[in-house]
């Protein structure tokens, strides 16, 4: 692939085929170059989908102390700002992985993004081994179709739990989601599984590819 990608050292993606852009954020524990958020770019540019992966300043400075919501959300801005003059002429979408989707849903909440809709690659419902909801309390008031990925061995995110939460949103045509079988919060998968990790990767970007599609026909 690396022959026809069109890559940069600020993580732009871009096939020559791309007709959408996904600015990715990246999870808590990893950054941009994360092998998932590094496959993922990969695996989406096949299907046409540019991506901009973007750090969040405590990770740009080396730090592993998370920085304040209002901090994070204020980078999700500032990336789809920057998607916006790096791929003025694609259809945006956002979101990231675990804490980079559910910062750019804050975002959103607290106001508009300019983008179609926002992609969650697991989204952190609630603490491992501390089942609730109040980390979704905030999704009522997000404009934007969402589409949750989420994996039935997820210990951060109870799907009993999810499910009557997005139940509203789904009715509403604000929510989708896809439930990827056996996978952890990592979208790894056990090997009695009979599915390979690659498998896995490959449903999550067909499925969020065909989704942004969708937004974009």
């Amino acid at each position: 692939m690396e022959n026809y990608l069109d890559r940069d050292d600020e993580g732009k993606v871009r096939p020559p085929d791309a007709w959408a852009l996904l600015v990715l954020a990246h999870g808590a524990g990893a950054g941009m170059r994360h092998r998932f958020m590094e496959s993922m770019a990969e695996r989406l540019a096949r299907r046409g989908v540019a991506t901009l992966r973007y750090e969040f300043p405590y990770w740009a400075r080396g730090s592993r102390r998370v920085d304040p919501p209002a901090v994070l959300e204020q980078a999700v801005r500032d990336a789809v700002t920057a998607g916006a003059t790096l791929c003025p002429d694609l259809p945006r979408f956002a979101g990231g992985k675990s804490l980079g989707g559910r910062m750019t849903t804050r975002a959103a909440a607290a106001g508009p993004l300019d983008v179609r809709g926002i992609v969650l690659f697991g989204f952190p419902l609630h603490p491992a081994k501390r089942p609730g909801i109040e980390r979704a309390e905030h999704l009522v008031r997000v404009p934007h179709p969402m589409l949750f990925l989420q994996g039935t061995r997820d210990a951060l995110a109870d799907l009993e739990l999810l499910g009557p939460v997005l139940s509203p949103l789904q009715e509403a045509g604000l929510a989708t989601l896809h439930v990827v079988e056996g996978a952890d919060h990592g979208f790894d998968v056990l090997k009695r599984s009979g599915r390979t990790g690659d498998e896995v990767l490959e449903e999550l970007a067909g499925t969020a590819a065909a989704w942004m599609r969708e937004r974009v026909d």
